[in-house]
C-alpha cells in the first residue's frame, strides 16, 4: 500500500533524493488572510506567480501586537516568486503516510492547495491562515 502512494506522489519529486517540488502555477490566483484572535494581522496573495505579503490598515494602527520577524517594515509589501518561509513552514512533509492519506485523489499538489488544506495553524506561531 505504502508503495501506491509513493507511486501516487511521484510526479512531484524533482529528482532521486525525493525533493518535492510544489510550485504553484503562475496562472494560479490565490489570497489568505493572516489573523491572530479577531485582528487580521495581514494578506498573503499569489498573482501571476508571485507571492505578496501585506500588512492590513487595521494592524499597522494598533500597537499591541509586534511585527512579524519576517516581516518587519509594516509599511512594505514583500514580494518574492517562492512562497515566503514563514508561510511555507505551514505545509507538512509529504513523506508523512498520515499526511498522504489525508490528501484526496485528484488533489492539486501545489503550495496554494496544501495551504488551503494544511495552513490553518500552525505549531510555530499563534497566527491563522484563512484562506479569503
Amino acid at each position: 500500500m505504502f508503495n501506491k502512494l509513493i507511486d501516487r506522489f511521484q510526479v512531484f519529486f524533482k529528482s532521486e533524493d525525493r525533493e518535492v517540488d510544489l510550485s504553484t502555477p503562475v496562472d494560479s490566483i490565490a489570497e489568505f488572510d493572516l489573523t491572530y484572535q479577531h485582528l487580521i494581522i495581514g494578506t498573503l496573495q499569489h498573482q501571476d506567480g508571485q507571492w505578496s505579503f501585506a500588512y492590513s490598515e487595521a494592524f499597522k494602527n494598533q500597537n499591541q501586537i509586534k511585527a512579524i520577524v519576517d516581516f518587519p517594515d509594516k509599511d512594505k509589501v514583500y514580494q518574492s516568486s517562492m512562497l515566503f518561509p514563514f508561510f511555507s513552514s505551514r505545509i507538512p512533509s509529504l513523506q508523512r503516510l498520515k499526511i498522504q492519506k489525508a490528501i484526496p485523489e485528484n488533489f492539486t499538489m501545489d503550495e496554494v492547495g496544501l495551504l488551503k488544506m494544511f495552513g490553518k495553524q500552525s505549531i510555530t506561531n499563534p497566527y491563522q491562515l484563512v484562506s479569503s
